[in-house]
C-alpha cells in the first residue's frame, strides 16, 4: 500500500483519550487513510441517541476508506442510525460496529493491509 492509503495506528485507548502512535491525542477521533482529526459531534448533530450520522461516515469515504469501523463507546451507549448503515450498504462498504476496545483492535488489525476509516468514541 502507498503511504497515503495507510491509516494511522492507535497506540492506546483509555477513558477519554485515544492516542495514536505518532503522539496525537483525541477524545473522539476520525481516522482515515492518510490522516486523522478530532471527531466533533457538533458538526453533524451526533449524540448517543440517535447515534452516528451518515455525514460522520461520509468524510471517511471521501478519504477512500474501503472498510469502516464504528465504535459504540466503552459502555456501548453510542448508537448508529439505520440511515448510516444503509448508506454503507448501498455503497458496498464493509463495516463493523463494535464496542470501543474491540473496534480499536479490529481497526489496528485491518489497517495493515487495507485502507480503513474509523470513528472511535473514548467514553460511554
Amino acid at each position: 500500500m502507498r503511504k497515503e492509503q495507510i491509516s494511522p495506528e492507535i497506540s492506546k485507548l483509555r477513558w477519554g483519550t485515544v492516542e495514536l502512535s505518532g503522539g496525537q491525542r483525541y477524545k473522539d477521533v476520525k481516522l482515515y487513510p492518510g490522516g486523522s482529526r478530532e471527531w466533533d459531534w457538533n458538526e453533524t448533530g451526533t449524540s448517543h441517541v440517535p447515534g452516528i450520522q451518515p455525514a460522520d461516515v461520509g468524510e471517511l469515504l471521501e478519504h477512500n476508506a474501503e472498510v469502516v469501523i464504528l465504535s459504540k463507546g466503552i459502555n456501548q451507549r453510542l448508537q448508529v442510525k439505520s440511515e448510516t448503515e444503509r448508506m454503507l450498504q448501498n455503497n458496498g462498504v464493509e463495516y463493523h460496529i463494535l464496542q470501543s476496545e474491540k473496534a480499536v483492535d479490529k481497526y489496528n488489525e485491518l489497517r495493515k493491509d487495507r485502507p480503513v476509516g474509523a470513528l472511535i468514541h473514548s467514553t460511554c
